[in-house]
């Protein structure tokens, strides 16, 4: 591609991620904290597509005024100029757009039930537990809650109702899971935190779905089929559908 048409894909790309990162779109690529990263560098982008530009119509304006009278000899032998052998550039170059394009019309969905399935449980030991509110239902963050139920079995959560809230998920077996994908950085490393459900569950469970649930802590917990990890279990009392939350992504796992 020449330099006009890099200025102006750089410029497009540059606007996408200023759009991306002005709306809740970054959300579904990047953790929240990297907003500001996504905003600079649009605008970085942004600048140096104008200043590329600039920089081109002036050079070309230098050459046009520098361009030396025509010659005799160069007349007669056209294939003698130094930009008569120029190649054009290929077209297929212009395929860098489709990810631009993909960005801004077809945004892809945030991960779900699929790859939840398909990865092992990232629930890790807690440092430590917070002291929890003394009213109930508790709503809790569900990596909380189960990091509470794995690994302090359930002493801090004994006679409380907690609330939680994530997507479902269910394995072929049938067993029905919530989950929320915790985030170290990006979607690329998004892994899954997984909770058991048992009880008073919905008889129509679409995977994707987000639900929020109403329950007590169980002694019934299993192992994650994929890395071997611990899987906690929540006695359902209750469960309704939410919206889907404007970051579906968990980041408190890793703060």
């Amino acid at each position: 591609m020449n330099r006009q048409a890099q200025a102006a894909v750089m410029f497009l790309v540059g606007g996408a991620l200023l759009h991306a990162g002005g709306t809740d779109l970054y959300l579904r690529y990047v953790k929240a904290g990297l907003q500001p990263l996504v905003l600079a560098a649009g605008a970085v982008l942004i600048v140096a597509a104008l200043a590329t530009a600039w920089y081109e119509w002036k050079r070309a304006r230098t050459r046009k005024g520098a361009a030396p009278e025509a010659h005799p000899e160069t007349e007669a032998h056209p294939d003698t100029h130094p930009e008569a052998h120029a190649h054009p550039e290929p077209r297929i170059s212009w395929l860098l757009v489709l990810p631009l394009l993909a960005l801004i019309l077809v945004a892809p969905p945030a991960l779900g039930s699929y790859s939840a399935l398909r990865t092992g449980t990232a629930l890790q030991q807690p440092y430590g537990y917070l002291k929890l509110p003394k009213s109930d239902p508790i709503p809790l963050n569900l990596v909380d809650y189960a990091g509470r139920a794995a690994y302090d079995h359930g002493r801090s959560l004994a006679g409380h109702q907690v609330r939680i809230e994530g997507f479902v998920a269910v394995d072929s077996a049938g067993t029905p899971y919530l989950v929320r994908m915790a985030l170290n950085c990006c979607a690329a490393d998004a892994q899954p935190v997984k909770v058991g459900l048992t009880g008073k569950i919905p008889p129509v469970l679409q995977p994707d779905a987000w639900l929020q649930v109403t329950g007590t802590y169980t002694t019934k917990r299993t192992r994650d089929p994929v890395n071997n990890g611990p899987i906690p279990f929540l006695q359902v009392t209750d469960a309704k559908p939410i919206p889907t939350p404007a970051d579906p992504y968990d980041e408190t796992w890793n703060n």
